[in-house]
């Protein structure tokens, strides 16, 4: 599966409508968002089951702001309608397939449990 865009009007449904969605917060001008931009395509064919979205941050200023977005790339991944995952900088092809199995290996049902019994 290719990336998506994502924008202000698409992003909180697309991440409460899938079960896995990965999203690649960039801009043109910067050189390691190019340079992470065919490392995140390749992961999209490696893994069709999971959404992989892009937000311009140039284009969806608010939105990158109301995802406080303070430096790019910042790679976030959501499972299941929950933030998991959420790192800036250009990651690696095995750094980034690490992330994503462990998304996937999540129990994020079990961890909302235990972070509930935390704060009881």
């Amino acid at each position: 599966m290719a990336t998506t865009e994502l924008n202000a009007a698409t992003f909180e449904q697309t991440i409460v409508d899938n079960d896995i969605v990965l999203v690649d917060f960039w801009a043109s001008w910067c050189g390691p968002c190019r340079q992470f931009a065919p490392v995140y395509d390749a992961a999209s064919e490696t893994y069709p089951d999971i959404v992989f979205g892009k937000v311009d941050t140039e284009a969806e200023q608010a939105l990158a702001g109301a995802a406080r977005i303070t430096s790019i790339p910042t790679l976030m991944a959501f499972k299941k309608g929950h933030l998991v995952f959420s790192q800036p900088g250009a990651l690696p092809k095995e750094a980034l397939a690490q992330v994503i199995d462990a998304v996937v290996e999540l129990d994020v049902d079990a961890a909302l449990a235990a972070a509930e019994q935390q704060d009881a």
